[in-house]
């Protein structure tokens, strides 16, 4: 992926190609390149408000049966790291990054936390070159696809937090949670985790994150007790 490909794909096309490069400057790339001043950090703070802002009124128009707090966490599904990472990757973000020696050879290209914050970067440069809109458009088309798939697999929900309550329903005890393996490198590690009553293994899962897997184990007990 090059910058004239990304830039013909999305069919988003910039005046000022500095910004577009800015979007992608990660902190440790000025190390070592003096004559940048200004990695992607405020263009991805400028981002995060935007992406927050066009999601929020997306799933407002979509779901008008929704309360406020269905909203907000089918919000948080769909603008966590894991999903944006997801996105970023489908437009091969990570060939374009802009990274120090150190971070290269670490697997930054892969990682989902900078492939993330420099979706959210390119976000706030796309508003910045060409506005609101566009940013509208290209969100329609590379993100909020995924918002169906989220709602029909309601994983919107924490399950963590429901599997607990209907544990302790008929128990004093909590669920707890054990990681079984881990493989993969460090940047892109794959975890698999139980969900445990005391000894009894309720679910399991596996994610990118713990975080991840820990959701997933509790919505394999949830299932397997037919409360979801």
């Amino acid at each position: 992926m090059t910058f004239d490909t990304l830039q013909d794909t999305i069919s988003v096309h910039f005046t000022d190609i500095n910004l577009l490069h800015q979007a992608f400057y990660h902190r440790s790339y000025l190390n070592e390149e003096r004559t940048i001043r200004e990695s992607n950090e405020r263009l991805e703070f400028l981002g995060d408000a935007i992406l927050s802002f066009l999601t929020s009124s997306q799933l407002y128009k979509k779901f008008p049966q929704y309360p406020e707090g269905t909203l907000t966490n089918i919000r948080s599904s769909i603008v966590r790291t894991t999903s944006l990472a997801k996105a970023a990757a489908s437009l091969s973000f990570g060939d374009l990054l802009f990274l120090s020696h150190g971070e290269e050879e670490s697997g930054g290209r892969k990682n989902q936390s900078l492939l993330a914050d420099s979706f959210e970067a390119f976000l706030g440069a796309v508003y910045l070159e060409q506005g609101i809109e566009t940013v509208k458009t290209f969100l329609e088309t590379y993100l909020f696809p995924e918002i169906d798939t989220i709602v029909q697999e309601k994983s919107y929900i924490d399950f963590k937090s429901l599997l607990q309550e209907v544990v302790q329903e008929k128990s004093r005890f909590s669920p707890i949670y054990t990681v079984t393996k881990s493989e993969g490198p460090d940047h892109d590690r794959t975890f698999y985790i139980d969900a445990l009553n005391q000894t009894v293994v309720l679910g399991s899962g596996k994610g990118k994150s713990k975080q991840e897997a820990e959701q997933q184990a509790a919505k394999n007990a949830l299932e397997k007790m037919g409360k979801i």
